[in-house]
């Protein structure tokens, strides 16, 4: 309805322009948007507002001009000027109604476009470090990058989903270290025990599979422990990939997998830190100075330089990343977008001043971020700070199994990345409007419920009967459902274009409200087969853009709650 509006509209400029109304070099964009208030139509535009003054006219007169242009049109069934000159626009039933019968022709499809064309696009999200288990900020992380993917892939983009595990660097030789600890039978309050080390439960897991020699398998590698307290390399190697394996099971059991898992360990196994290095320095963008090998990134919009290799020899992670978002470019991935941590922030500026000064032919403001803030979790109000497998943090699986996946999903994503996010425990749990999730999830419960209690009658709905009666709905809270359902995808195409998959969790908080006014206002089960099947129709569409909604927030569409 929103596209026929702004055809019409486009057409009455082209009217106004002939007539010398309006300057023959204008050309606005028509901006249309639904109304707050049902009594001022459907639609509104405020294009009179901005072509008042090329076309040197009040607001008011300008928009009279333009009803006056407008094309007669079966999808509108009238028109008002209000305030300063916004035309609202009264969408007329038949118009509104065939967008049931569009989403019920298109099903899984409807809202999904070819937009994208194929596009390839490299997402990046969670790359927790092997260290521990994924905290609730990856899993915030694991919710927003994975539920970007899914709207990507719904705007027509090849989406890779990586993730890139920080296996070399001082963190792992802690973990090492505390592993080792641990097999030797020291504890975090034993001298000996290591300054950094990790005190968490999960240490003395990984201590004794270590010790009984088990075989651990992550992703397409497959390590063996020694049992050998004495090999820290080969504890090393065990204790990244058994928690690598951990992490991989708390992913699954989110909805979340990967396409490529990428080591920060085998850029320096291919030897692609020291190339990115002596690139830089043929570039002449490094200096010396104490010792310290340093990138001029101030030349590149950095407020400082930064080191590269540290007087010891060893390179600053800064370094790596550089490399990382090399092989990136090169593997050609001329899209890429990064989900991380808003701590990642001061990385931002210092990696993209890093790949300019490669001159690799990578464009300035390359790749694109999101960046999550931090998640407070609280049980009773009060903060929940703890988990006795982690030992100083909440874990991801410790959410799934207080309030299940699909809530834990659901309120990880539904807020903006940006704004710091409560997860309210009792709130997830409770079966209440309250519950934005339960609230979504039920709407979809209770269209199969009306389902079962038709066919508990000896009915069975009508398809054709149905469609050929979609103008019986009237009722200003179908018409208004119905109004919902047609701006889904616009909804998908501009959550995708912003990378906010919040968008689509208000939507559905938004479609559920309507469905559920509709339904406690308007009976279903009528005797009137007609207008029965019609509200069935109905019904059935909502359930299918809910369960399309859910789908890309990784969230299921129960049939009975």
């Amino acid at each position: 309805m929103k596209e026929t509006i702004i055809a019409l509209l486009d057409e009455a400029l082209v009217t106004l322009k002939q007539q010398g109304v309006l300057p023959a070099d204008t050309s606005p964009t028509i901006k249309v948007d639904p109304t707050k208030d049902k009594a001022h139509g459907d639609y509104a535009t405020n294009l009179a507002l901005m072509l008042a003054k090329p076309a040197g006219k009040k607001p008011r007169d300008l928009a009279e001009a333009l009803v006056a242009a407008l094309p007669e049109s079966a999808a509108v069934s009238k028109t008002e000027i209000a305030g300063p000159g916004f035309i609202n626009f009264f969408a007329s039933t038949d118009a509104v109604a065939q967008v049931v019968a569009q989403v019920l022709e298109s099903g899984d499809a409807y809202g999904r476009s070819l937009a994208g064309q194929g596009q390839k696009v490299q997402v990046e999200f969670v790359s927790a470090n092997p260290t521990g288990p994924l905290h609730v900020g990856h899993g915030r992380g694991a919710a927003i990058g994975d539920s970007l993917c899914r709207l990507l892939e719904a705007v027509g983009h090849d989406v890779t989903r990586e993730f890139y595990y920080n296996d070399a660097g001082a963190q792992i030789s802690n973990l090492a270290l505390s592993v080792q600890a641990r097999v030797k039978g020291l504890g975090p309050e034993d001298a000996g025990w290591p300054e950094d080390g990790y005190r968490g439960d999960y240490i003395q897991d990984v201590a004794n599979s270590y010790l009984a020699g088990e075989t651990v398998h992550a992703d397409d590698r497959h390590v063996t422990a020694k049992g050998d307290p004495e090999d820290l390399d080969a504890i090393r190697e065990f204790a990244v990939a058994y928690l690598r394996r951990e992490q991989d099971l708390d992913l699954k059991a989110f909805g979340v997998e990967f396409d490529v898992y990428f080591l920060e360990s085998s850029l320096y196994e291919d030897g692609k830190v020291e190339a990115t290095v002596e690139r830089l320095i043929d570039q002449g963008h490094t200096y010396e100075e104490e010792g310290a090998l340093w990138l001029r990134t101030t030349d590149f919009g950095d407020d400082k330089d930064r080191v590269m290799r540290k007087k010891d020899g060893g390179y600053t992670y800064f370094l790596p990343d550089v490399a990382y978002h090399l092989d990136k470019w090169q593997r050609g991935f001329a899209r890429v977008i990064n989900e991380q941590g808003a701590d990642h922030h001061s990385t931002v500026t210092r990696v993209r001043a890093g790949l300019q000064a490669l001159d690799a032919g990578i464009p300035q403001g390359w790749p694109d971020y999101v960046l999550h803030q931090m998640v407070l979790v609280t049980r009773s109000g009060v903060e929940v700070k703890l988990s006795k497998r982690a030992g100083s943090y909440v874990t991801l699986r410790d959410l799934i199994d207080e309030v299940g996946r699909d809530a834990t999903r659901y309120f990880l994503a539904a807020r903006r990345a940006d704004s710091q996010l409560t997860f309210d425990i009792d709130l997830a749990r409770s079966q209440s409007n309250d519950n934005p999730v339960y609230y979504v999830q039920y709407a979809h419960a209770r269209v199969c419920s009306v389902l079962r209690r038709l066919e508990a009658e000896g009915l069975s709905f009508d398809h054709d009967l149905a469609l050929a009666n979609l103008a019986s709905l009237t009722e200003d809270q179908e018409k208004a459902l119905m109004n919902r359902l047609a701006r889904y995808p616009e909804v998908v195409a501009h959550a995708a274009a912003s990378r906010e998959p919040q968008q689509v969790a208000q939507y559905l908080q938004d479609l559920a409200a309507d469905f559920h006014t509709c339904y406690n206002a308007v009976k279903v089960m009528v005797e009137d087969d007609a207008l029965r099947n019609a509200r069935l129709a109905l019904g059935l569409a909502t359930r299918q853009v809910i369960r399309n909604g859910l789908d890309l927030l990784g969230v299921g569409a129960p049939e009975e709650m």
